[in-house]
C-alpha cells in the first residue's frame, strides 16, 4: 500500500523532532550532571586549599592536629588523605595505620593534580578501604603537599549528581503535543490531497464532480484552494459546453447561409445545362444571378474569415495610426451611388484629423457595416449623421505620441428596430427579418464584426432606437 505524502511528512517530521529531543536529553543530562560533578569537585578543592592554610600552623602534620581540623570542619563521611609528591601516604582520616597503604601516585586524581594542580574521579573503587568514592585532590607545590578529599559514591551521592528529571518530562509533553498538533495538520493535508486526487482522476475520465467527497473542504489555506481549483475547472467545462454549443450553432447557421447561394448557383447552371437551347437573353440572366450569389457567398467567407481572425489571433493584427476623418469620407464616395438612389443623405459632424491607434481594415469595416446596414435598412429618404467628440480632452498628457479616446456617434432616422430585437442585434446570423435580409443581399455577419472590432480596439459599443426615429449606435475607439 502507498504511503500518503500527508503520512510521510508526519514520520518525517517526527522522526527529525524524535532525534532532536533524544540529542537534547542526552546533552542536558551529560552537562547537568557535569555541572554538579564540577559543584561538588569545587567544594571539596575549596576544602583542601583551607586545609593547606591550616596546615602552616602544624608543620610537623601532627596525626592530632590533623585529626582536631578533620572532627572541627567536618562535612558527613569525608575522607581526608595527605600524599607526597612521590605518592607516600603521610595521612588518611579513615586510617591509623600507613606502613602496609601502597604507593598512591599512579591514582588517577593523585597524577592529574601533580601534572595540572588539580584533578578529580568520580566513582573510583578504593582498594584501601574498599568502596567507591568521589576523590578531588589538589597539589600545593610550595608544601611539595597533595591533599585528597573524597566521598563515599553512595546511592546518595549518586542521586544528587544525576540530572533533574523534570524537563524530561517536559520534553515528552512536548513531543506528544507536537505529535496531537501535527497528525491533525497531516490529516487536514492528506483529506485534501486525497478530494484533489480523485477530482483529477474523476475529471481525466470524465466523470461527475458532483458528489459529497469533493465538498466540504477543510477550512484551511489548502482547502480553499482545492475548492478554487475545482470551482475554476466546473466554470472551464461549463464554459467549454457552451463554447461548444455555439460552435455547433454558428456551424449549423454558416451551413444554413452557405447552402442558399450554392443551391441558387446550382439551380442556375443546372436549368442552363438542362437547357441548351436558352435564348441567349435568358443565359444571360441565370449567369448575372450566378454571378450575384458568387458574389454573396464571396462577401460571406470573407466575414467568417475576419471574425476567425479576431477570435482566434487579435495579436497578428497590425497596429498602426489610422486616421478615421479620411475613412468615413472615402466610404461617403464608395457608397455615393447606392444613397443617391435611395435618396438619402450623410450629415459628416466628424472633426478633422481624428487619429486612433489599430488595424485599418477593421476600423474601415467598422463605418463601412454601418453605412451598409443603414442604406439597406433605414428606408428610402433618411438621412445618416456621425458626430465625435474625444473623451479626455481636459486631460495634459507629457508623451507627444498620445492619441485620445474618442466616443462616437452613428445615427440615422429610419424605421429602427422593434425593442426585443436590440439586444440580439449584434449576434451572429441574426436577422430581424430573415427573408428581406438575404434579398438585400446581406450576410448576418455585418454588426457582429463591428462589435467585434470596436472590443479588439479597447472600446464598447450600445445600440437603441432613436425617439424620432431610427437607430443609434454609440461606441468608443
Amino acid at each position: 500500500m502507498r504511503i500518503s505524502v500527508g503520512t510521510k511528512l508526519y514520520l518525517s517530521v517526527l522522526s527529525v523532532f524524535l532525534v532532536f529531543a533524544v540529542a537534547f536529553i542526552v546533552f542536558q543530562q551529560t552537562r547537568e550532571k557535569q555541572y554538579k560533578v564540577d559543584t561538588l569537585n569545587l567544594k571539596l578543592q575549596d576544602y583542601n586549599t583551607r586545609m593547606e592554610e591550616y596546615l602552616h600552623l602544624f608543620p610537623d602534620y601532627s596525626e592530632q592536629a590533623l585529626d582536631a581540623y578533620v572532627k572541627s570542619h567536618n562535612m558527613p563521611h569525608l575522607r581526608v588523605t595527605l600524599i607526597s609528591p612521590s605518592g607516600h601516604v603521610m595521612y588518611d582520616s579513615s586510617l591509623k595505620q600507613y606502613g602496609h597503604v601502597a604507593n598512591h601516585a599512579s591514582r588517577p586524581e593523585v597524577a592529574a593534580a601533580l601534572s595540572k594542580g588539580v584533578g578529580s574521579t568520580v566513582e573510583r573503587n578504593s582498594k584501601t578501604v574498599n568502596g567507591d568514592f568521589f576523590y578531588s585532590a589538589t597539589y600545593f607545590a610550595n608544601d611539595s603537599l597533595i591533599i585528597r578529599t573524597a566521598l563515599p559514591y553512595t546511592s546518595d551521592l549518586a542521586k544528587s549528581l544525576q540530572a533533574d528529571q523534570h524537563y524530561i518530562w517536559f520534553a515528552f509533553g512536548a513531543i506528544l503535543l507536537l505529535t496531537v498538533i501535527l497528525y491533525r495538520f497531516t490529516r487536514r493535508l492528506d483529506d485534501n490531497i486525497q478530494r484533489l486526487r480523485t477530482f483529477a482522476t474523476r475529471a481525466d475520465h470524465g466523470e461527475s464532480l458532483d458528489t459529497e467527497d469533493l465538498v466540504g473542504f477543510p477550512a484551511d489555506e489548502l482547502g480553499e484552494i482545492a475548492e478554487r481549483i475545482i470551482k475554476i475547472y466546473k466554470r472551464l467545462q461549463t464554459t467549454r459546453r457552451e463554447q461548444d454549443v455555439l460552435k455547433r450553432q454558428l456551424t449549423q447557421n454558416i451551413a444554413h447561409e452557405l447552402k442558399t447561394p450554392v443551391a441558387s448557383i446550382q439551380g442556375y447552371l443546372e436549368t442552363i445545362l438542362d437547357n441548351p437551347n436558352t435564348s441567349d437573353t435568358a443565359r444571360d440572366m441565370f449567369l448575372k444571378r450566378c454571378y450575384a450569389q458568387s458574389q454573396r457567398l464571396t462577401s460571406l467567407l470573407q466575414d467568417i474569415s475576419t471574425l476567425n481572425r479576431m477570435d482566434d489571433a487579435p495579436e497578428m493584427m497590425g497596429n498602426e495610426q489610422v486616421n478615421i476623418s479620411d475613412i468615413v469620407a472615402n466610404i461617403q464616395k464608395e457608397t455615393a451611388l447606392q444613397l443617391q438612389q435611395k435618396h438619402m443623405a450623410v450629415v459628416n459632424n466628424l472633426p478633422q484629423g481624428i487619429v486612433v491607434k489599430g488595424n485599418p481594415s477593421l476600423l474601415y469595416s467598422v463605418f463601412r457595416n454601418l453605412t451598409d446596414n443603414a442604406i439597406a435598412y433605414a428606408g428610402e429618404g433618411t438621412t445618416i449623421t456621425l458626430a465625435a467628440t474625444p473623451i479626455n480632452r481636459h486631460e495634459t498628457y507629457d508623451d507627444a505620441n498620445y492619441l485620445p479616446k474618442w466616443h462616437f456617434s452613428f445615427c440615422d432616422n429610419g424605421v429602427g428596430v422593434p425593442a426585443e430585437h436590440l439586444p440580439r442585434l449584434f449576434e451572429r446570423f441574426y436577422r430581424v427579418d430573415k427573408g428581406r435580409s438575404r434579398k438585400m443581399g446581406g450576410t448576418g455577419l455585418g454588426l457582429a464584426i463591428v462589435k467585434n472590432a470596436v472590443i479588439l480596439h479597447g472600446g464598447s459599443i450600445s445600440v437603441k432606437n432613436n425617439e424620432g426615429g431610427g437607430l443609434a449606435f454609440d461606441f468608443t475607439l
